[in-house]
Order: C-alpha cells, then sequence, then structure tokens
C-alpha cells in the first residue's frame, strides 16, 4: 500500500540531526555534543506548578489559544523582556512547542507554489513544513556573509512568489543573533512588499552579547513571532511554545491549531504560567553558565586552528571542518569511530551546511573538556 502515501510525505526525510544521533546513540562510552537541549532541570518550583495542576484536577480542555491567564502572563513577558504589545484574547497562541507554532503558521500563509526564503545553513525542521504545504524552499547563501542574514542578502532572493522570509535568531546552528541595525534594515526591505516574516526566537532568552530585539519590533504588522519555553526554561518535554502576531492573522493560524490539536497540554500550560510569571528570570543563571561554556569552548577551537564564529546565542557552535577531502557525515562519523565524541554534521543543515560540523554546548564543562581533548587528538590524527 505504499504506493498510496502523499508523496509529499514520502519526499520529505528525519531529520538529520536526529538520524546522526539515532545511529551512533548506542556506542559505549561516548560522549555527546549533539542534541540541542539544555542539560539543566527543569526548575523545581515549575515542575511543582505542573505537578498542582494534576492534583487541582486541571486535566481538561483549555480555551483552544490556551487558558487564558496564561496569554496574559505571555503578553507580559513579551512586554517586559522586549517591549512588544500582543492582545492575551486575540494575538497570542498557546501551541504544542514551538514546531506545531511554526507548522500551524506556513498552513495558513502558504498556498501552493509560494515560496520561503530560508538563511543557509538553518535548522531543518522548516523545510519538509514548506514542502508538504506545497510550497518551495529558496535557501539564501550567508556562508560568506559572517553567517548574518541581511537585507543585503535577502534582496537578490525576493522573487513576485515570496510569500515568507524565516528569521531564526538567535540561530540554529550558528549561534549568530541580528543587530538592531539589521533587523532595521530588512524591516526597510519589506515594508512594501506583501511577504510575511516568521522570526523563529525559541533562544531569545539565551543571548550573550547584546539584549535580544525582534524584528517585530519595526515591523509587526506582517510578522509571526515565535517563541516558547523549551530554551529558556529547559521544559523541552513539557511541548509548550508561543505564537505571537496581528489579530487577523491569528483568527486563522487558530482554526488550523484547533483542528490540528485543539489545546496545548492543561497540565504543561499551568507549569508554564509559573515558568512566564513566578519563573520569568530563571534563563538567567543557565546563560551565565551557557556563556561561560561558550567562551571556554571559543578559546578551545581557536587553539585548534579551527574556523569559527564565535556565537552571539543558543548554545552551538559551526566549526568549519579543516579536512576537505571528506563528507561532513564521514568527517563526523570517523570522530565517533576514532575517539568516540559525537557531533552534527553540517549537512543536516542543508547543502550550505556541508564542510561543517554543529557542536552544541549544553552539557557541563567536564563533558566539554573531555570532547574538545578528543576531538582535538582526532585533528592531529587526520592532519598529521
Amino acid at each position: 500500500m505504499e504506493h498510496l502515501i502523499n508523496h509529499k510525505v514520502k519526499e520529505i526525510e528525519i531529520s538529520g540531526i536526529r538520524k546522526f544521533f539515532n545511529m551512533v546513540a548506542g556506542t559505549e562510552g561516548m560522549i555527546s555534543l549533539t542534541i540541542g537541549q539544555p542539560d539543566f532541570p527543569t526548575p523545581l518550583h515549575v515542575k511543582e506548578a505542573g505537578k498542582k495542576a494534576i492534583d487541582e484536577n486541571f486535566t481538561s480542555y483549555t480555551h483552544n489559544a490556551g487558558d487564558l491567564k496564561l496569554r496574559e502572563a505571555a503578553s507580559q513577558f513579551m512586554m517586559g523582556k522586549y517591549q512588544l504589545n500582543y492582545q492575551p484574547d486575540s494575538e497570542i497562541i498557546v501551541t504544542v512547542g514551538a514546531s506545531e507554532a511554526i507548522d500551524i503558521a506556513f498552513r495558513t500563509i502558504l498556498d501552493d507554489e509560494s515560496e520561503v526564503i530560508l538563511p543557509g545553513p538553518v535548522y531543518p525542521g522548516y523545510e519538509p513544513i514548506i514542502k508538504l504545504c506545497g510550497a518551495k524552499p529558496v535557501y539564501a547563501d550567508i556562508r560568506e556573509n559572517d553567517f548574518r542574514f541581511t537585507a543585503e542578502v535577502i534582496k537578490s532572493y525576493i522573487t513576485d512568489r515570496t510569500r515568507c522570509i524565516v528569521l531564526p535568531y538567535p540561530s540554529n546552528p550558528t549561534g549568530i543573533s541580528l543587530r538592531e541595525e539589521e533587523l532595521i534594515e530588512i524591516a526597510e526591505l519589506l515594508s512594501q512588499r506583501d511577504i510575511f516574516i516568521l522570526a523563529d526566537e525559541i533562544y531569545s532568552e539565551l543571548v550573550y552579547d547584546q539584549p535580544h530585539t525582534s524584528i517585530a519590533s519595526f515591523i509587526r504588522d506582517k510578522t509571526i513571532v515565535i517563541n516558547g519555553l523549551s530554551k529558556s526554561h529547559s521544559m523541552t518535554g513539557w511541548r509548550i511554545g508561543l505564537l505571537f502576531a496581528p489579530k487577523n492573522i491569528t483568527k486563522h493560524m487558530l482554526k488550523v491549531h484547533q483542528y490540528n490539536v485543539t489545546c496545548a497540554t492543561s497540565v504543561s500550560q499551568m507549569a508554564a504560567l509559573e515558568a512566564l510569571t513566578i519563573g520569568k528570570n530563571d534563563a538567567l543563571p543557565m546563560k551565565e553558565a551557557y556563556l561561560e561554556r561558550r567562551n571556554y569552548v571559543y578559546d578551545r577551537l581557536m587553539k585548534m586552528g579551527l574556523e569559527v564564529q564565535k556565537p552571539d546565542g543558543a548554545f552551538y557552535f559551526f566549526v568549519k571542518i579543516p579536512v576537505t577531502q571528506v563528507s561532513s557525515f564521514d568527517f563526523c562519523l570517523s570522530l565517533v569511530k576514532e575517539e568516540k565524541v559525537a557531533v552534527v554534521p553540517g549537512s543536516a543543515f542543508s547543502n550550505y551546511g556541508e564542510g561543517y560540523f554543529r557542536l552544541s554546548f549544553a552539557c557541563s564543562m567536564e563533558l566539554l573538556e573531555e570532547g574538545l581533548n578528543r576531538i582535538e587528538n582526532y585533528l592531529k590524527k587526520v592532519q598529521a
């Protein structure tokens, strides 16, 4: 019966990140610097709020858009942190993780033959959804622009079919963010064009060298902001995402969301309410630890003579592979076999990631030190 499967589904693949992780996961004694998941536990008071919700039988459906108290808290959080004003009753949707928010946004705004401009390299979760919508992903090469997805780069890829620009900053896999002046230039470029912006800002609380600024500050009427609690509050398994957009857009996305999942999990919503109110600054101690790790990893990579940009946010390095005669997949697989340390092949992040690997520093300093020792040992062997 496979010949009856939707051809669009047959043409997409499992994420290259997960594919590689699953392939090497059983290696005994391996150090994994692969998955982008915080190594901190969910804050205790947030877990207690989830338990309390169960004990108090808050286990039924909520409003399709999410419990109003949570949407109010999300509104206040965005205003307090980023000076963004969204109405809780009409401009915010609580989703099942940021992934579902991306899904319903694309399914709402894309038609057959629409084009979506993405930076290359980029997180692999966008392309399959774009294709499932019948639209076309168009990758903009940012490798020679220090991985910065600027207006100057974007404008050369715009056509009369361009429906959306994806701005994922801070970026996965590069950790690079955008400066305020760069965001203003993008807003000016798109101000007179009928093009949506999907701003994936899931790492907005993990920015190190400058405050996070949202593109929605400059072009709100065309921007869909994606955020959530997975990275900021170490709540990946709770699956709470947040979508912010003008009400003339959210009213349509809410329909897709309703028929997709009805509502986000009620218990997780109460944990999220605690996180966005009492725990609104829970990310700060985690960010301090990540900053220490970032600086340590950067120094080690530079001493190895590797080509890399220092990340502004998130918890990734995107490193140029110094061995040119092998693919990024083969390089990373050999690294696992020879030294039992895993990083993600750059090819998982589009063809523009080939020749690089992604290293996650969302793990302890002890593991980072040993993992980098093993990488250094491997490079000495292959470059001898």
